[in-house]
C-alpha cells in the first residue's frame, strides 16, 4: 500500500491519514472540530496537535456548537488550566467566538457544511499531484474562503489555515496520485 509522504510512520498521523485527510464530510460538529485543531495548528506541527485531540474533544465536548457558544470566559480560563491542548489563550477563545459565528451561519444557510461546500459546487476538487511537494500551503480559493470567514467574524481563519481546513474536510483531494487514498484509488 502506498501513501502520501508527510505522515511518515507515526501512527497517529498515519490513521489520520488513511481515515480522515480528504474525505468529504458535511457533519457541522466534525467541520467545526477541524476548524478548531486547524486552527490551534497555527505555528505548531500537525503532530502536536492531534496528540493532544482527544484532550480537545474532552475540554468542549465533542465539539457541540452549541455548549461551545455559551462557554464563559472563566469556562475557558478553567480549560486553559486543566486541559492538555494548546494554551494559547486567543486560540482557545476562538473556539467559543467560531461556535457563535457557526450558530449564525447555520441560521442562514441551514448547515455551516452548506456555506462552506458552495464554493466547490458541492464536489470535492480533486488534484493529481505526483509528489507531496507539490501540494500548496494555500490557494486562491482558501484566501477566498479565509476572507469571507473573517467578515463573518470568525477567528484563527487565514488562507494556510483554511486550505488545511479544506483538506481536512475534503473539500479538496490532495493526495499523491500514488497514494492508495487518493479518490481515483480507493476501491469503496
Amino acid at each position: 500500500m502506498e501513501r502520501c509522504l508527510w505522515p511518515g510512520n507515526n501512527p497517529v498521523m498515519v490513521e489520520y491519514h488513511d481515515k480522515e485527510w480528504c474525505v468529504p464530510s458535511e457533519d457541522d460538529q466534525y467541520i467545526f472540530e477541524m476548524l478548531t485543531l486547524e486552527g490551534a495548528q497555527a505555528g505548531l506541527s500537525w503532530n502536536t496537535v492531534l496528540s493532544k485531540r482527544n484532550s480537545y474533544k474532552e475540554a468542549f465536548h465533542h465539539f457541540d456548537i452549541e455548549y461551545c457558544s455559551k462557554l464563559s470566559d472563566n469556562d475557558l480560563l478553567y480549560i486553559k488550566e486543566n486541559y492538555s491542548i494548546i494554551k494559547h489563550l486567543k486560540k482557545i477563545d476562538s473556539v467559543r467566538n467560531n461556535a457563535n459565528a457557526i450558530i449564525e451561519i447555520q441560521r442562514e444557510y441551514g448547515s455551516f457544511a452548506n456555506f462552506l461546500w458552495k464554493y466547490v459546487n458541492h464536489q470535492p476538487i480533486i488534484n493529481h499531484w505526483e509528489t507531496d511537494q507539490y501540494i500548496p500551503a494555500e490557494t486562491k480559493l482558501s484566501k477566498q474562503i479565509s476572507k469571507d470567514l473573517k467578515k463573518e467574524g470568525f477567528k484563527f481563519v487565514g488562507p494556510v489555515i483554511i486550505y488545511s481546513f479544506m483538506q481536512a474536510i475534503g473539500m479538496v483531494d490532495d493526495h499523491i496520485t500514488s497514494c492508495s487514498y487518493h479518490t481515483k484509488n480507493r476501491k469503496n
